[in-house]
């Protein structure tokens, strides 16, 4: 591994979420969501801070009972079509401001719980090991192939993915001779500070890819995304990273 640079986790956790209300504070396992990227971010024990960016008082008194540092944004980069890069940047220019300075920041959204630390050091080991990249994203293989999908114009059917193997569309040929596609996920990304301020971009023209495994890289966006979450711990088919810390009292169920 490379010399380590100094890197500070990201956490956004902006309210209002329309689709599932709250989600980002609503009670999973008997934690708020947030809970357990918090926890999964102290347990890599790689940090030099962890830092959640929020909108909302009460969330922020919910991440700094888990033990985060929060640094509060405005509302007019907290909307629904916000882009990534204006929270970012407004968080690292505040760090700073208290004069923190890192080489390396490391979003971790808190809708993916599964994540756990040795997710995050298996990641910064492979972004250490890279050349020349400007920053790494969580991927996973796409459950379906954009080769066979399609979009519409005026009622004539477009395939979304070009290509073909010997002559033969992509959309014609069987799954296993396509090549693989990749979707990214929310698990986490790792990114240079100066490709960030340079570029005014999370992620700057070199990406490498960060593949999860199973159910690291779930994300909850939806009702069904929960309510299938909820049936992976109560199986046991997956483990909630260890939280030391005692509930949070002030949320209802």
């Amino acid at each position: 591994m490379k010399k380590k640079l100094s890197i500070v986790a990201l956490i956004p956790a902006r309210s209002g979420s329309k689709r599932i209300k709250d989600k980002n504070i609503k009670l999973f396992n008997g934690h708020p969501l947030i809970a357990y990227t918090i926890s999964s971010a102290f347990n890599s024990k790689v940090f030099n801070d962890v830092i959640v960016s929020t909108d909302s008082e009460k969330y922020k008194n919910i991440a700094e009972h888990y033990g985060a540092s929060v640094l509060l944004r405005p509302k007019e980069i907290s909307g629904d079509n916000s882009p990534d890069i204006q929270w970012v940047r407004h968080a690292m220019d505040q760090l700073k401001k208290k004069g923190k300075e890192y080489e390396l920041f490391s979003i971790l959204r808190p809708t993916s719980p599964f994540r756990k630390s040795k997710t995050i050091l298996r990641a910064l080991d492979v972004f250490y090991k890279s050349k020349n990249s400007d920053s790494l994203r969580a991927v996973e293989i796409c459950s379906q192939h954009p080769a066979k999908m399609w979009y519409n114009v005026d009622n004539s059917i477009q395939p979304v993915l070009v290509g073909d193997n010997n002559g033969v569309p992509w959309h014609s040929c069987q799954y296993s001779s396509l090549p693989e596609i990749y979707v990214q996920n929310a698990s986490l990304e790792i990114a240079k500070t100066s490709m960030m301020y340079k570029s005014n971009s999370i992620s700057g023209k070199n990406i490498i890819p960060f593949i999860t495994i199973d159910s690291e890289g779930y994300d909850i966006n939806k009702e069904k995304d929960w309510v299938y979450a909820q049936y992976l711990t109560r199986k046991n088919k997956q483990i909630f990273p260890n939280i030391n810390i005692e509930h949070y009292r002030n949320l209802k169920k």
